[in-house]
């Protein structure tokens, strides 16, 4: 009896070892994941941009299937107070602008300049847009005096959304270069502070690299 319930007692701390390697297995690479979402979140963000409005669109029978002769239809006979293909057009045209932005701005670039600058500017156009668009279309009487559909809210609420998570995307994005650049910074100060402190060695090494 004793040495099944040392078998016993072994087996179970392989279990519990094996199972804590698992649990820990699965935290690291949930948190690598979490960390290239997060690095990558403009790009995703953008995306989401790209697809959400335009599913949001085609996803009722009353509402606007999207392909090239809708759309080409539908510009051609547009009307702001009760045309909705512009909305996903904005969200297409609003998330290539940024993507651009962020994929040819280096990191002085991200932490203050164009990026954050076009993405805020590109964002709260779009909402002024949207927001007046949203006035006119919900302010119109509805034509049999039904509701209005889940499908139209969910549109002008999913861009409202987006073009407020780019904003804040950017931010983020700004804040997490500046710090880096600010890490760089004293990096770059503390080796000058040593070559200050060393000058001696300083003379040494350069003498030894000219022989």
């Amino acid at each position: 009896m004793g040495l099944i319930s040392k078998e016993e007692v072994s087996k179970t701390r392989r279990y519990s070892s094996s199972l804590w390697r698992g649990v820990k297995t699965i935290f690291v690479l949930f948190t690598m994941l979490l960390s290239f979402i997060l690095f990558s979140a403009p790009i995703f963000l953008a995306v989401a941009d790209a697809i959400l409005p335009s599913a949001i669109l085609s996803s009722s029978s009353s509402l606007l299937r999207l392909s090239p002769t809708t759309v080409s239809s539908h510009l051609s006979n547009y009307d702001f107070r009760y045309s909705l293909i512009d909305i996903p057009l904005i969200s297409i045209i609003r998330s290539a602008i940024i993507l651009c932005v962020y994929g040819l701005c280096d990191g002085p670039k991200l932490s203050r300049g164009p990026y954050l600058t076009i993405t805020m500017f590109c964002s709260i156009s779009s909402l002024i847009y949207v927001s007046c668009k949203a006035a006119f279309v919900f302010g119109e009487p509805v034509i049999g005096g039904g509701s209005f559909r889940t499908e139209e809210v969910a549109l002008f609420v999913c861009s409202s959304v987006l073009a407020i998570g780019h904003i804040v995307v950017a931010y983020r994005t700004s804040c997490r270069e500046r710090r880096k650049l600010l890490v760089f910074k004293i990096d770059i100060e503390s080796v000058s502070a040593c070559k200050n402190v060393f000058p001696r060695y300083q003379k040494i090494l350069l003498q030894e690299r000219l022989k």
